[in-house]
């Protein structure tokens, strides 16, 4: 009979002590995949790769159990050996090898070079060997950033006090209606997948007053460009009991302001590894949408052609604006037209063409909407008769506003745009795992 107490003894040693001062001169123990090896001759190095990074073990002829002719890129084996000082190695360490057991070994060569610095390779091949491409160091640093805002997103926000849920995505109608709707048959009646969890989360105020989910949502946007994915990640907040829909504003510049400080931190080495400058979160500016359509339109010289959005090239130069006058890479942008936003939107009371909501451009790309709900149930179903929408689907939405909501509102981050905008990607493919857009459903 075994019981498992949660512990697990290995005999090998860990990153803290192979890059630590205790073991030096000592034996020791790592396993890892052969990132890359070179033959010198006489010697060999052998760089192995981890989670942590990578390390330098030193084959000496004669030394070793194992012919250097039996090793390969991309097996897995554990070295024993000397643990030396050697500034000139990654982390000032070297193994000088004694033994070597293969854990496994690859059954063809790699498709790509991935132990050069920078994986020079399309974008397409990338994607299409993508667990292989990620092994590269630098393109497997993307994503330790993209986990470092998904961890100061959670930690953040457990911190104000919020609650993290986890909604379905698969429902009868969409929580903005619409085209873009990825539909299909669930057990012979229609379903779609969801947009957002806008309607959950809202109704979950109600219960835990403060909430946040991460997790997919699905658009069908027949977008071909360098900024549209039909499945992305998005960081999710809805907070109750607002005094105004700055108030969101506000708990997502601390978010930033959180995310850029882990980087420095805790994410130094992958910060370093991919040369980030990190934007300077300690104040946002924040403009109206109007105004803002404005000011570019007379720096730039350029027409304004729709006073309902805003087009690509507009947000660009939004972003370049504020960029040259108050030096911020992120400016939010308020009070975009009623007939642009939900009908859930909060219409401004002072002007009810506006609403109490807001983008959140970074270096000219929108990477949040948000702002204020209607909380108010015949308010609600009188903004939804004014669209001409019917109530169908809706009813159990409906329903919770019925038996009363704080005043409420929060907003959705797209996480890969976020990612893109801080590492300066060209393309949101380079900053998700597995892109699913019009044309890849693979790997």
């Amino acid at each position: 009979m075994e019981f498992m107490d949660g512990t697990w003894k290995k005999e090998i040693n860990t990153w803290e002590e192979l890059v630590g001062n205790n073991l030096l001169n000592q034996e020791a123990v790592i396993e890892g995949a052969v990132h890359s090896i070179r033959n010198m001759g006489d010697v060999a190095f052998i760089i192995l790769r981890r989670r942590e990074g990578l390390f330098q073990t030193v084959y000496e002829n004669e030394m070793a159990n194992v012919s250097i002719h039996e090793l390969k890129e991309a097996m897995t084996i554990r070295v024993k050996g000397i643990l030396h000082e050697e500034e000139r190695a990654p982390h000032g360490r070297e193994l000088r090898i004694r033994h070597i057991d293969i854990l496994s070994t690859p059954a063809e060569p790699l498709p790509m070079a991935i132990d050069k610095w920078k994986l020079n390779t399309s974008l397409e091949a990338k994607l299409n060997y993508r667990p292989i491409s990620l092994r590269n160091i630098q393109e497997r640093s993307k994503f330790k950033i993209q986990e470092a805002l998904t961890k100061a997103f959670r930690d953040y926000l457990y911190g104000q006090g919020f609650t993290e849920i986890h909604t379905p995505k698969i429902g009868a109608r969409g929580a903005e209606g619409g085209a873009n709707l990825f539909k299909f048959s669930y057990f012979h009646k229609p379903a779609v997948l969801a947009q957002s969890p806008q309607f959950y989360k809202q109704m979950m105020v109600g219960v835990f007053d403060r909430v946040f989910e991460t997790g997919p949502v699905f658009r069908a946007e027949k977008h071909n460009t360098k900024r549209h994915l039909n499945e992305y990640t998005s960081l999710d907040f809805e907070m109750g009991y607002i005094d105004s829909f700055k108030e969101i504003m506000a708990m997502e510049t601390g978010f930033l302001q959180y995310a850029m400080n882990l980087l420095k931190t805790e994410y130094a080495k992958e910060v370093q590894i991919l040369k980030l400058d990190i934007p300077d979160v300690s104040k946002i500016p924040a403009v109206r949408f109007d105004v803002a359509k404005e000011l570019v339109s007379q720096k730039y010289n350029r027409k304004i052609r729709n006073p309902f959005d805003l087009e690509p090239e507009e947000e660009a130069l939004i972003g370049q604006y504020f960029k040259e006058e108050y030096g911020s890479d992120f400016v939010f942008v308020t009070h975009y037209p009623s007939k642009k936003r939900p009908f859930y939107a909060m219409d401004d009371p002072e002007d009810a063409r506006f609403t109490l909501s807001f983008d959140l451009l970074f270096k000219g790309l929108e990477i949040t909407t948000g702002g204020q709900r209607i909380h108010d149930y015949n308010m609600l179903v009188q903004k939804i008769e004014d669209r001409g929408m019917t109530q169908e689907g809706m009813e159990q939405y409906l329903d919770t506003f019925k038996h009363g909501m704080p005043p409420h509102g929060g907003l959705g981050i797209g996480l890969e745009r976020l990612t893109m905008q801080l590492i300066g990607e060209e393309n949101v493919r380079e900053t998700c795992l597995f892109p699913r857009d019009m044309n890849r459903l693979e790997p």
